[in-house]
């Protein structure tokens, strides 16, 4: 395979068959969680939290407790001719180095990602630090972007794991006009009981 022929303008080449998928191209008689923006395909063992805004009570935020690993997912609006995981990458690299951490970029199963090492407010002399991964995937006019933190930051099987969990996201863009990096709305699941 050539690097002319294995990336797509959305830098994954097999983003539309192997996810995280549109959601034109999601199966519709998968039982996926509806939470507004994305959907997510349930599974044993997988543990779903939203997090909340103080101030204005929306949802900003997935997150998802599986493997011993956690991934935080957020669903933006994108243009429709270029993607924004590039430049996010350089934003969350400033970000983590600002903050006294170390950020280094690899090119990961998923595509180009950042392994952190975030300083965390723990240790008193404030050396402690955790591991993450951030993780970005393109799509038609959305970008969906993971972090991932616990065992699958360092370890592949359970990074294989969320990865795969990551992959079977559907994000529902919509068609309403929105303005790109605009977060897509979440919502609470439409069936009580259902994560």
């Amino acid at each position: 395979m050539s690097m002319t022929d294995d990336l797509t303008s959305d830098g994954l080449a097999d983003r539309a068959t192997a996810g995280p998928f549109d959601e034109a191209e999601a199966n519709p008689v998968r039982p996926y969680i509806d939470l507004g923006g994305i959907k997510i395909l349930p599974r044993e063992g997988l543990n779903l939290r939203l997090e909340v805004e103080e101030q204005t009570k929306r949802i900003v935020a997935v997150s998802l407790d599986y493997a011993d690993s956690s991934l935080q997912v957020q669903p933006f609006a994108a243009p429709r001719s270029t993607g924004l995981w590039e430049e996010t990458r350089a934003q969350i690299r400033e970000q983590v180095t600002q903050q006294g951490g170390r950020v280094e970029e690899r090119e990961g199963p998923l595509g180009p990602e950042l392994l952190a090492e975030v300083p965390t407010v723990a240790g008193a002399d404030g050396s402690a630090t955790r591991l993450a991964r951030f993780i970005g995937v393109d799509g038609p006019r959305w970008f969906l972007r993971g972090v991932i933190g616990g065992a699958a930051a360092s370890d592949l099987d359970a990074a294989a794991q969320v990865e795969d969990l990551f992959r079977s996201i559907v994000v529902v863009r919509g068609g309403t006009p929105m303005p790109p990096r605009d977060l897509i709305p979440l919502r609470m699941p439409a069936t009580p009981g259902s994560a």
